[in-house]
């Protein structure tokens, strides 16, 4: 992984990862997920990372998707 990219949240489920970095997308923030659960026995977490000048942005979101918080 290139430089400069931090760590923004971690969960062990699949689906809350894609669906956070879809909607970190939406709003312009590119994303990567690392995987780092075993393939056999779904144990492990899945990384969110963002570039560190957008990091501050995207963990707001990440925290009003979490809360409920987002406006409509």
């Amino acid at each position: 992984m290139e430089k400069h990219w931090v760590k923004i949240f971690i969960t062990a489920n699949p689906v809350q990862a894609e669906l956070s970095k879809q909607m970190l997308e939406e709003h312009g923030v590119v994303s990567v997920i690392i995987n780092k659960q075993d393939s056999s026995y779904r144990f492990g977490q899945l990384e969110l990372y963002v570039h560190e000048s957008e990091a501050v942005f995207a963990r707001g979101l990440i925290t009003e998707m979490e809360t409920g918080d987002e406006e409509a």
